[in-house]
This record gives C-alpha cells, structure tokens and sequence, in this order.
C-alpha cells in the first residue's frame, strides 16, 4: 500500500469500519427475518399468490403482512444510504482538508493533486459500492420469496427499484461524487453535507417521479367491454378507448360499466379498452435507466473535481 493510498485508508478508516458493521448488523436481522418468512411459507406452492388476483392460503398471507413493513424499512435504508455516503463521504472528503488547511501538507510531500484525489475518492468509492452493493442484495434476498404479491411490496415500489439493483450501487457513486464535488467548491464540510443531502435526495426524487415518462409502457387491448386481462404483477399506467382508427382517447369520456358503457362506447365510436401497463420485466429497463444516468453525472462530476484540482486554485 502506498503512501496516498495509506493515508487514504488512515483517514477514512473509522467510516469504512462503520459502514462494513452496518452491514454486518443488516445481515444477521435479513437473516433471521428470512429464516422466520421460508418457515412460514416453506413448502407451499407461491405462484398462485403473485400480483394483485393472486390468491394466498392464510398463513401465507400473514407472512407476507407480517415481513412487509421491515422489507420496507430496508427498502427505505437503502434509497436513503447514498445521502448518507455522500454527506459523510464525499463532502468531507476534500472539503474538510480544504477547511483545515492540512491540504496543503499532503500536497508538500511530492504527491500530486490528482494523485492524491485519486487515491482518497478511490477507496471512498471501493467502499460505498461495497456496502451500497450489499444492503441492495439483503433487501432483494429477502423480498424475493414473497415479491410481488397481493397486499405485498411490488418490484415498481421505491423501496424495491430505487432500493436494490445495480441502481441502488450507481446512485451510491454518484452520491459520493457529487459530495466531493461540492466539498471542494464549498471548502465548509456543514453546508457542503447539506448541499449534498439536497442534490442526492433532490435527483432521485426526479427519477422516482419522471422514471415512467423516458419508458413506453406496453398497451393490452381488449375488443369492445370484454374483460380486461388481469394486471397481476405489472404496473399500471392507466386506461384509454379505441377508435377504429387505432385512436386513444381519454378515459373520462365513459366512465360507465355495464350497459351504460356499452351505450357511452357506441356513442363515441369506441371499439376497444386500452390498458396501458408495465409488465414486471421492465424492472430493468427501469434500472438500466436509473444506472446510466448515475454513472453518467459521477462520471461528470469525477472529471470536474479533477479539472479544478489540476488548477490547483481551489487547493489555496
């Protein structure tokens, strides 16, 4: 191990020790809760329990009440996580140097900038996707038995898409980058932390929010007022009608059942119902989306940070 990178570890050991204990404590509640859920739904046949139709023996359906509400607390844990890394992380990670001065003293002893940059965010990086990666695969771990089932989490829930995944692991990196980032233009660690609580929050907000309007969803269409398909486990996104000319129109223009929509139907020229969903494969069309845009503003960050260190007026 090198001097930057001994150094690195010197100052952030206390951090990664905490995170990798964080950790260990997830691990053993996930895995005496997941002990607690196969003993109660072992041996019994789950298929039949999926999506909002399925249909559950009781004890089955208390398992899934029961274990809901401490998956969901995880699932919370995790999408929270990244602010936690990038407010603990990333701000003082340059912005605390920055603060104190002592910057100057590491840059004294022939290490470079960017050298010096690279090691402390390396490491700081290895961590938050170590532990980022590991709470997401606790909570997928344990949800996995009893997802997507009725009255259950399902895999659209924030806990569950923004929770585990790969997304979960790059909005940890972006976290931590956008930390350093601000750290190093606000050269205060408090108000670089809240800085930094607001722009990780703020963005996975959007993502959460917008996610559906950047992915088509999948149109299940049903002749005339035959019975829809059931939704089972897909998302919906909501209800059109259908002109002969492959025209959607709003749903509020017949909001009848029975014969008044048959006669609504016929009045407006409707063929069809529209039921726009998204099946649960798009579970990852969701996170690659996720993904792409966290790697893409760390990276942006990342390069930013460097070029400002490369001036090196930030470091004066």
């Amino acid at each position: 191990m090198n001097g930057t990178l001994w150094l690195a570890w010197r100052q952030q050991r206390l951090l990664i020790l905490a995170g990798l204990l964080l950790v260990a404590g997830c691990a053993v509640w996930v895995v005496l809760e997941r002990a607690d859920l196969m003993a109660a739904v072992g041996g019994y046949d789950l298929s039949s329990c999926k999506g909002w139709n399925g249909a559950c023996r009781s004890s089955t359906e208390v398992a899934v009440f029961e274990h809901t509400p401490g998956i969901r607390v995880l699932g919370t844990a995790s999408v929270l996580l990244p602010a936690v890394i990038g407010m603990f992380g990333g701000a003082p990670l340059i912005g605390r140097e920055l603060e104190r001065g002592t910057v100057k003293v590491a840059l004294t002893q022939g290490v470079g900038a960017r050298s010096w940059f690279a090691a402390r965010f390396g490491l700081a990086a290895l961590c938050a996707a170590v532990v980022s990666a590991a709470v997401a695969a606790l909570l997928a771990w344990w949800w996995a038995p009893i997802s997507n089932m009725q009255n259950g989490v399902y895999w659209h829930d924030p806990y569950i898409l923004n929770g585990s995944g790969p997304a979960a692991v790059a909005c940890s990196l972006f976290a931590l980058s956008a930390g350093t980032a601000i750290g190093l233009l606000v050269r205060r660690t408090l108000p670089a932390m809240g800085l930094t609580a607001v722009a990780v929050l703020g963005t996975t907000a959007f993502l959460t929010l917008f996610r559906r309007d950047f992915v088509s969803p999948t149109d299940r269409v049903t002749p005339g007022t035959t019975p829809k398909q059931l939704i089972g486990s897909a998302w919906s996104a909501g209800y059109r009608y259908l002109t002969p000319d492959g025209v959607q129109h709003p749903l509020e223009n017949c909001t009848f059942s029975g014969e008044e929509l048959r006669a609504c139907m016929a009045e407006h020229g409707y063929v069809g119902r529209v039921h726009k969903v998204y099946p649960s494969s798009d579970f990852w069309t969701f996170q690659a989306l996720d993904t792409v845009v966290y790697l893409g503003l760390a990276a942006a960050l990342v390069a930013l940070t460097a070029v400002l260190l490369h001036r090196r007026r930030h470091l004066v």
